[in-house]
């Protein structure tokens, strides 16, 4: 008989952020698959389980996708317990999809669970509402890092009116801030950089649109790492304007 495949966020790396859901899975897997990101505090939870790392991260020596998807497959076909174990959320950036499909193909059982994403985790330990009556009434998640390496379209995003939230932009803070200026987004458009999100070592720096490169380098921006950009990053004063409006 198959076993079962769990896709588990773990969050943006604050242990404390799990969800229940999360921890059960933990307590119950034989077989754990860590991304290189997930907090090591996290195995607690799963003290009998063997952990096998499978780490993915941009610019570094990567665990190629096809491999975890055979060593997954091979796991759950001898009816283990198999927690597939990434930071954030599964589906937001995270392979979560991809990797539920291909094992369905070959019969085996599947369940998402999700995590909170090192957006959201980064801005609220910040004291940034990504969405605030008054001032921002949506917020779009994107990533700087496309898997053909091709450019967002920067211009409709400078349009769009939402938070813009950038994840894996560290390496083309130049691009993203040529694109968006280059698409009418204001030079003062406020901006919050966010290094290792809901861990004590998080940093943050704040700076506006036309500053942010040079900010960041005064500041050593280090990934992991992520952009938000909108009149929310302003913090208080964001606040202040909803409260008048």
């Amino acid at each position: 008989m198959n076993g079962k495949v769990w896709l588990v966020g773990a969050g943006p790396g604050d242990p404390e952020l799990l969800t229940l859901k999360a921890v059960r899975a933990l307590q119950h897997a034989q077989i754990v698959m860590i991304d290189d990101l997930v907090n090591p505090a996290v195995l607690e939870h799963c003290p009998n389980a063997r952990v096998i790392s499978v780490g993915k991260r941009g610019g570094c020596r990567s665990t190629p996708q096809a491999f975890i998807h055979r060593l997954m497959l091979r796991y759950s076909r001898q009816g283990k317990c198999v927690v597939r174990l990434k930071g954030g959320d599964p589906c937001i950036f995270g392979r979560g999809s991809e990797e539920a499909d291909w094992l369905q193909q070959f019969g085996i059982e599947v369940e998402m669970v999700n995590g909170i994403t090192a957006g959201l985790a980064g801005a609220t330990n910040c004291g940034i509402p990504l969405t605030l009556r008054g001032v921002s009434r949506g917020v779009t998640l994107v990533t700087a890092h496309t898997q053909d390496d091709s450019s967002l379209n920067w211009a409709a995003l400078a349009q769009g009116g939402t938070t813009l939230v950038v994840y894996m932009g560290v390496a083309k803070l130049s691009e993203i801030q040529d694109s968006l200026l280059a698409g009418g987004m204001r030079n003062d458009m406020p901006v919050a950089m966010i290094e290792n999100a809901s861990l004590p070592t998080q940093r943050e720096c704040r700076s506006s649109l036309a500053q942010m490169q040079l900010d960041a380098h005064d500041f050593q921006l280090k990934s992991p790492a992520i952009l938000v950009i909108g009149e929310v990053a302003a913090g208080s004063q964001a606040i202040t304007l909803a409260q008048t409006a």
